[in-house]
């Protein structure tokens, strides 16, 4: 019996995104334009290596004390205490007052996953609200761990605009106590973000359903060169949700310090202000402990030495200003090559209004194209993004922005602009 255990197990299909740059690496066509994985790349269309990161890597290597032994349980305090100031802020309330539990995770992912092991034994019977669209790993982490999940409108495609009439009514008809999974900036896929007043709406609509959130902070500093800019959610959030629910947060360094494969990111509980007869040192310390059975018997500790990379970055006064030049650069070439993808669609009269390529933040933009014109793109162009239409602003370059443009005009022209 034992021999045909497994014989009848069912084929998956391959993961979507990652199925696309294996179709590209196998074409062979001279001109390929990879608008699918969501990795910046320089405008010769090559990754990009951080000045800061190079510059933290040589002073790393040169410490005589360097060496590869395990960190802790709970990561490296170094990269922990400066990432959760990088996204707080310096004078985060939550802060002084000693509410912030945090811990090392495998990047975002990770965190979301140490997020969703946490729900699992201590909130299983909350229902885990999802933007729609989200990140398509979103569905699977939360799904896996066994919590039911449910959608929230967002994305209002006909006029290419956040529903944000539908996205208050969905928090306030949710069960009382609900998780909201919100994007902390340039949301993904949409590349779609509520401005200032729509997130305060929402926030508040969160509080008076004492609903948990949990932003996902992958872009922080990556979508608009702004720490503080890109932390406005979850700031104004912590400030709305202080005196009446726990706040999580899931940290990634894979996009803004350029650490897409050495998984570096972390996990933040913030605790809401407690009452005199709560020892609130115990709360911290019991979640703590929770959390570290969770990375102990899943990954024994987390890895070190990107998680040395951005400490370093985070807390070198010379490497943390090159950062944010770093950072500028990223996101000044996305949005110049957002502004010339927009301005050529115009130039070549391609039928439907492109104004929400400009009007988006950060690596993607759900361009309107339907699933057929992808992969007319595709087949006619070897022009390559998600069939949702989500493309990845950083695959674009002065050299390909054109083609790009003239195959998306082909396309459109070839369906018809009703197909948008």
């Amino acid at each position: 019996m034992s021999k045909s255990l497994f014989n009848n197990l069912q084929l998956l299909p391959p993961d979507a995104l990652f199925n696309i740059k294996q179709r590209l690496s196998t074409d062979s066509r001279p001109v390929k334009v990879d608008l699918g994985i969501g990795a910046y790349r320089d405008d010769n269309g090559k990754p990009w290596v951080l000045p800061s990161v190079r510059e933290a890597e040589k002073l790393i290597q040169q410490d005589p004390d360097y060496n590869h032994e395990y960190l802790g349980i709970a990561g490296l305090t170094s990269l922990t205490q400066g990432a959760v100031k990088v996204l707080l802020g310096q004078d985060s309330p939550a802060l002084k007052e000693d509410r912030v539990v945090s811990v090392q995770s495998l990047s975002g992912t990770g965190a979301l996953h140490m997020a969703a092991s946490f729900f699992t034994k201590f909130c299983k019977d909350k229902l885990v609200y999802l933007s729609d669209p989200t990140w398509a790993n979103h569905n699977a982490i939360f799904e896996t761990m066994g919590l039911k999940t449910a959608s929230y409108p967002y994305w209002n495609a006909a006029s290419k605009s956040l529903d944000l009439e539908g996205y208050l009514n969905a928090i306030k008809t949710a069960p009382q106590g609900s998780i909201f999974v919100l994007h902390a900036c340039a949301h993904n896929p949409t590349g779609l973000d509520p401005n200032e007043e729509q997130w305060a709406k929402i926030l508040k609509a969160i509080v008076e359903q004492d609903h948990i959130v949990l932003f996902d902070s992958a872009y922080q500093g990556f979508a608009s060169g702004d720490l503080n800019k890109d932390a406005f959610a979850v700031r104004l959030g912590l400030e709305m949700l202080a005196d009446s629910a726990p706040v999580i947060i899931c940290q990634s360094f894979a996009k803004n310090v350029g650490m897409y494969g050495e998984r570096a990111g972390c996990f933040h509980l913030v605790l809401p202000r407690q009452d005199a007869s709560v020892d609130t040192e115990h709360v911290k310390a019991s979640v703590k402990s929770q959390l570290a059975k969770i990375t102990r018997s899943e990954l024994s500790n987390p890895p070190a030495y990107g998680a040395k990379i951005v400490a370093t970055v985070l807390n070198n006064p010379e490497l943390t200003k090159q950062w944010h030049a770093d950072m500028v650069t990223m996101s000044s070439r996305i949005i110049k090559m957002r502004h010339q993808l927009r301005d050529s669609l115009v130039s070549l009269k391609t039928p439907g209004n492109w104004d929400h390529i400009v009007g988006q933040t950060g690596m993607f933009s759900y361009t309107g194209l339907s699933a057929e014109m992808v992969q007319r793109l595709e087949k006619e162009h070897a022009v390559y993004l998600v069939s949702s239409g989500r493309a990845s602003i950083a695959g674009l370059n002065s050299g390909n922005v054109e083609y790009v443009a003239k195959a998306i005009n082909e396309v459109v022209n070839y369906f018809g602009s009703s197909k948008l």
